[in-house]
């Protein structure tokens, strides 16, 4: 069974006390496709997986990596609503409801200063983005560069699994 307390709850683990956050996930399934995974909370966290299992995990990756970012810019992390509260959006019907619990002292939040080159046009484009977005360069960067390598492994996943249906047949 699923816990479904959601507020940041503390546990007692030997002498420190470890606090951990329980996002609601939102899963659904189209029969053409992996399992999309939204994140109620986090607006513009999603992800995906073959199965009900490596959905929830990449979620929590998917998760983690968010809110890593936020920190990074400076923000808060929001914190954890209850799956009764999102129900309630008509954009979830039909979801499968699970919990992520995420451990924030667990975040890499170590930020390492690089240098690297790009085109000017480039450069202004990312720049012009970024100020939409309300992101600072870096933070745009690092989102993009999560997001594409996000993709890419479930690309990479995907294409395994299109080879070893090929050779069975």
């Amino acid at each position: 069974s699923l816990r479904t307390k959601t507020d940041c709850e503390a546990r007692k683990s030997g002498k420190t006390r470890e606090i951990t956050m329980n996002y609601p996930i939102v899963l659904h399934k189209d029969s053409a496709a992996d399992f999309g995974v939204s994140v109620p909370d986090l607006p513009g966290c999603f992800s995906a997986g073959a199965t009900i299992d490596e959905a929830v995990d990449m979620a929590k990756e998917a998760i983690e990596l968010h809110l890593e970012g936020l920190i990074e810019e400076g923000e808060s992390m929001p914190r954890p609503s209850s799956i009764e509260e999102h129900k309630k959006n008509t954009a979830y019907k039909n979801g499968i409801w699970a919990i992520v619990s995420i451990n924030p002292s667990g975040l890499r939040l170590n930020s390492k200063r690089i240098n690297i080159t790009m085109p000017e046009r480039v450069l202004e484009a990312v720049d012009q983005c970024a100020l939409r977005e309300g992101e600072t360069r870096s933070g745009l960067l690092v989102k993009v560069v999560s997001e594409y390598m996000g993709r890419q492994r479930i690309e990479t996943r995907q294409g395994r699994r299109t080879k070893k249906t090929s050779k069975k047949l």
